[in-house]
């Protein structure tokens, strides 16, 4: 029996269950209203109440289903799912890219929100094949957080608290952007990972904070969200400094993302002043509230690198 029989098999058993036990659950739903709100994929999902079982397709979802104060509805989670702690506790079913179809399946959920660009598409589109009601998220701009926190507590009944959370998080960019708005520019390479040698360009959050810090990242242009590159090129592009993450919680492995590997070329102007930064992967890589620390970090690592300048401060241009 392959899996996707098997699927269909539990998926048609848990409508059958439902029908018997509806007239059990159907005073509750009398008040219900229904709800609806665009994913990131510009589709409309609209359920006819709140979803009361939901399953998260990639860590960054965990965090802003929490946020957004729907923490209880959760009913299962990939692996790395780890903030906040009561997290780890969810069942697991499967990891970002290779998931559990009959354990999604098994937990009956009313909604499954998905990263588009992590899980494997064509597990996708078998759970789109099984009707359940799939919201995408992929926030791609620093802002995009406080507007996925807001349609996440639209489908999940939570409004209120997912509004108090994206206003929260929305005061402290706005804080750092104001502090930081003036500030002379900094040249910076933003390295993603180490082997191969891979950058982002400027269409992705972490550009935006790069900017928002008073740095300009020397890749912003590229085409390719994510692309390759050669040595050679970041040595021409001659950043006053590189930033990468350090392994959180979701680095399947803990090498990777050295960035001790320019101590080899001392003349690169990001090594002679010694502005090699890391930042904790969990909070500058995800695109949820705690975005905003790892922000705040990356802005005083840029900060520091003016300092550092030889007459410590602005640099003509």
């Amino acid at each position: 029996m392959t899996i996707a029989t098997t699927a269909f098999g539990a998926w048609a058993q848990y409508l059958a269950r439902c029908v018997l036990v509806v007239g059990a659950i159907a005073s509750p739903l009398v008040h219900a209203q229904p709800v609806s709100a665009t994913d990131d994929s510009g589709n409309t999902v609209s359920l006819p109440a709140p979803a009361q079982r939901v399953i998260s397709l990639a860590p960054h979802i965990t965090e802003l289903v929490y946020a957004a104060g729907a923490g209880d509805k959760l009913v299962g989670a990939v692996s790395y799912s780890d903030y906040p702690p009561q997290a780890k506790t969810l069942p697991i079913i499967g990891s970002y890219n290779s998931l559990d179809l009959e354990g999604i399946v098994a937990l009956h959920p009313d909604l499954v929100i998905v990263w588009p660009h992590g899980n494997a598409q064509p597990q996708i589109d078998r759970l789109r094949a099984l009707h359940i009601p799939l919201f995408f998220s992929a926030p791609r701009r620093l802002d995009d957080v406080a507007t996925s926190l807001q349609r996440i507590g639209t489908l999940l009944g939570t409004e209120s608290t997912a509004q108090t959370a994206a206003s929260a998080y929305r005061l402290k960019i706005d804080q750092l952007r104001a502090h930081y708005a003036n500030r002379p520019t900094v040249d910076v390479f933003y390295q993603v990972w180490d082997n191969p040698l891979m950058t982002l360009n400027g269409t992705q959050f972490i550009s935006d904070v790069i900017a928002m810090c008073g740095g300009r990242n020397v890749f912003a242009n590229l085409p390719s969200a994510v692309t390759t590159l050669s040595t050679e090129s970041v040595l021409a592009a001659a950043p006053e400094a590189i930033v990468s993450a350090s392994p959180g919680a979701t680095a399947p492995e803990k090498h990777g993302q050295s960035i001790e590997r320019w101590l080899a070329w001392p003349t690169l102007t990001a090594v002679a002043r010694g502005n090699l930064f890391t930042i904790d992967g969990d909070l500058i890589n995800r695109p949820a509230p705690r975005l905003a620390q790892g922000a705040a970090r990356l802005c005083e690592d840029l900060e520091e690198a003016r300092l550092r300048r030889p007459t410590g401060g602005a640099m003509p241009r």
